[in-house]
């Protein structure tokens, strides 16, 4: 998938085929930067960001802002459902980022929008607690069933091992 513009440079192109390499994750223009660079592209910081508003702006590239302290993330705009649709949990202990498809919160974003006319939007929707991981740590009984799709994103935070 191409930006509209038909024109696309050659960083350009590394940037984009960077992002759909990963396109099951969310990269800052940071994490673009070192993967260019281990595969050996000089890319600059500000040419990566100025790229990512271009392809933010064509829909090739979905761009989630977390928190004003963070930068901004940005993912492959692919057309599977499960990366169209989804809600975001960040742990504030250990700021693991969770994408989670689930039907109980689309029926809730259904029910804000039919009953309060307000439209959700999940791109920069971001609900905040602990993780099943560091609730455990610190003691908690945690019992998750499981049964709605949920991907990890690890970003800026540890992994439990």
């Amino acid at each position: 998938m191409m930006p509209q513009s038909g024109y696309v440079t050659k960083q350009g192109k590394s940037i984009l085929e960077c992002l759909e390499k990963n396109a099951d994750r969310h990269l800052t223009a940071e994490d673009i930067y070192a993967l260019l660079k281990e595969k050996g592209s000089s890319v600059s910081v500000p040419t990566i960001y100025r790229q990512l508003e271009k392809l933010t702006t064509g829909g090739v590239v979905r761009k989630y802002t977390l928190s004003p302290d963070e930068p901004a993330c940005y993912q492959f705009a692919s057309d599977r459902e499960e990366c169209v649709h989804h809600f975001h949990l960040k742990c504030v202990s250990c700021n693991k980022l969770l994408h989670v498809s689930c039907a109980y919160l689309e029926n809730l974003e259904e029910h804000i929008d039919e009953h309060h006319g307000f439209k959700v939007d999940n791109t920069r929707t971001v609900l905040y607690g602990l993780c099943a991981e560091c609730r455990k740590a610190r003691g908690d009984d945690v019992n998750v069933t499981g049964e709605c799709g949920r991907h990890d994103h690890e970003h800026g935070g540890h992994s439990h091992g």
